[in-house]
């Protein structure tokens, strides 16, 4: 008993299995994405290097995307339905000039018959939601959150129209602006959040070229689609900030990210004999 006693002690402490148990008895497995993050010094230098290297190609290309973001949007004020001019705002950053493309438009407070018309919209989408089954609760909630947004937007337009401090044309600045930033930082974002797990160097630096081009020729399409609303009115500026703004651009990279954490893991090296 004595040396079975001190076999066991060198062995250690047993581990409780009820740990690694759910709540009705089943095994918890460790999740892939845990069981895959190793953080050895091969793949901390793997990070970083591709942190560098997207950092300093987006810096050497961003002033030629400028100039392409300004050819496509003048492509569509050419053959869209646009009231607005394009223009550049010059922005520095350290030793680096941009000339950053966007687009001018009139402001247009909202007429009595576009605020009734949209309050009598998102009345009929409140109500309408109540309707759904309950498989749908996800949907219904950000229905009500993007409603509630809009209806802020109409109190506000109801008593201070004319106090409104944003104009289409900074909010259009700001717009491009935001997105050169978001999209600054995907190398960093992705260093810290999908460089960490063994996917492979060719495959980390995919999702980055992929997620950043994706960004890149979204921007202008985004601009063109919300100064085609800007310019009937900018009632709607607060909803478009809100949702359809930078956030939209971070869901993009969620749902980009998401994807890439679906592919498989780099197979470990055997060792042999």
């Amino acid at each position: 008993m004595r040396n079975l006693t001190s076999h066991n002690a060198e062995k250690g402490p047993a581990v409780d299995p009820v740990r690694f148990r759910g709540h009705r008895g089943g095994v918890i497995p460790m999740h892939r994405a845990l069981a895959h993050f190793r953080l050895g010094p091969m793949n901390l230098l793997a990070s970083v290097s591709l942190f560098i290297l997207f950092s300093w190609i987006w810096v050497i290309l961003l002033p030629r995307l400028c100039r392409f973001w300004a050819s496509v949007l003048s492509i569509g004020l050419r053959y869209l339905p646009l009231y607005a001019r394009l223009d550049t705002a010059e922005h520095q950053v350290g030793r680096l000039l941009l000339h950053v493309p966007y687009l001018r438009i009139e402001p247009v407070l909202p007429t009595l018959a576009v605020w009734s018309l949209t309050c009598g919209i998102v009345l009929l989408l409140f109500a309408v939601s109540f309707f759904f089954s309950r498989q749908w609760i996800p949907l219904v909630y950000l229905l009500r959150a993007v409603l509630l947004i809009q209806a802020s937007a109409l109190v506000y337009f109801a008593l201070f129209p004319a106090r409104f401090p944003h104009t289409p044309d900074s909010y259009m600045d700001a717009l491009v602006s935001s997105g050169i930033g978001l999209i600054s930082v995907v190398p960093l974002l992705f260093g810290f959040t999908y460089y960490i797990f063994d996917f492979g160097l060719w495959r980390k630096a995919g999702l980055t070229a992929l997620t950043m081009i994706h960004l890149s020729l979204f921007l202008p399409f985004q601009v063109l689609l919300q100064a085609l609303v800007l310019q009937n009115t900018t009632l709607f500026m607060p909803l478009l900030y809100i949702v359809f703004g930078m956030p939209l651009d971070i869901m993009i990279i969620i749902a980009l990210y998401s994807w890439g954490m679906t592919w498989s893991f780099r197979a470990p090296a055997r060792v042999t004999a």
